[in-house]
Parts: structure tokens; C-alpha cells; sequence
């Protein structure tokens, strides 16, 4: 009975160190290229009108911050493009370094609106966030992404 259960935790050992060897050697590819492909996602819906759910509060923050210098179709065009080179710049793995830059450019964009339209991202501030500000929040996790995977640009990488 002692045997089978040594048996048993060694098979599990071999097991785990496998699995943690596979996540070590492909996580951060993985988590590269499913933030790119969130980033690809939701710019290519903003080239179209009343696609992205994002769209209102994205144009309402882009004229804020252009100081209505930018028209907000246009501002849509622009963030529509800049989100698209970014999940394409992750994808391919090009351009990292700049890529990872408008990442966090555009992210710190995606905060704008918690300070310039709180009564639009809250509907109890500060706790209870809206879908809009829900949308905003989730961002933390890509900005986290981007960090991981700029840990990974000169070299760093995870062992296992």
C-alpha cells in the first residue's frame, strides 16, 4: 500500500513538473498573442460605427483629451488603428519594444475616462463600476500582460 501511494505521488510529480515545464516554455508566447489578439479584436470593431461597445466613451474621452481639436469618427480611426498595430505587433512578435510602448500609451489612455466621466464609469463611486467601467478595469490585466511580456525582450524569460 505504501509503495502504490510512492508510486502514485511520483507519477503525480512527473506529472506536475511536465505541466510546469510546458507552461514555463510556452506562457509567455501564449500570453503574448491572446493579448494580441484581444488588442486586434476590439481596434478592428471601432473602424466600424455602433460595433464596439467602447465606442462612445472612447470618442467622449478622445475630444476631451484633443481638446476638441479631433473629430470623434476620426479619433475612432486613429484608436482603431493604433489598437490594431498593437495586436499585430504582439502577434508577430515585431517591434516589441514599440509595440509595448503604445500598449501602455493606450492604456493609460483607457484610465482617462475613470477621471474626466467617474458618474459614466461608476454607478456608485468608487465601488461598483459600470459595464463601461468594468471594460476600463479589465484593462489592468493587459497592462499586467504588457509588463510580463516586456520582461521578455531583452532575453528574460520564465524557467521551469
Amino acid at each position: 500500500m505504501v509503495a502504490a501511494m510512492k508510486t502514485s505521488a511520483s507519477r503525480l510529480d512527473l506529472l506536475d513538473q511536465t505541466v510546469t515545464a510546458y507552461m514555463a516554455r510556452y506562457g509567455i508566447t501564449l500570453l503574448r498573442m491572446s493579448v494580441g489578439v484581444v488588442f486586434l479584436w476590439f481596434g478592428f470593431l471601432k473602424f466600424f460605427p455602433g460595433l464596439s461597445p467602447a465606442e462612445g466613451l472612447a470618442t467622449k474621452t478622445l475630444e476631451v483629451l484633443s481638446f476638441g481639436m479631433v473629430r470623434p469618427r476620426v479619433a475612432l480611426i486613429i484608436l482603431a488603428a493604433w489598437e490594431c498595430a498593437v495586436g499585430l505587433g504582439l502577434i508577430l512578435a515585431i517591434f516589441l519594444r514599440t509595440t509595448l510602448l503604445l500598449l501602455w500609451l493606450q492604456m493609460a489612455g483607457t484610465i482617462a475616462p475613470m477621471l474626466l466621466f467617474p458618474e459614466e464609469v461608476f454607478s456608485h463611486f468608487p465601488y461598483a463600476p459600470t459595464l463601461e467601467g468594468q471594460y476600463i478595469i479589465k484593462n489592468l490585466v493587459l497592462a499586467s500582460a504588457g509588463v510580463v511580456v516586456g520582461a521578455t525582450v531583452r532575453g528574460g524569460r520564465l524557467r521551469s
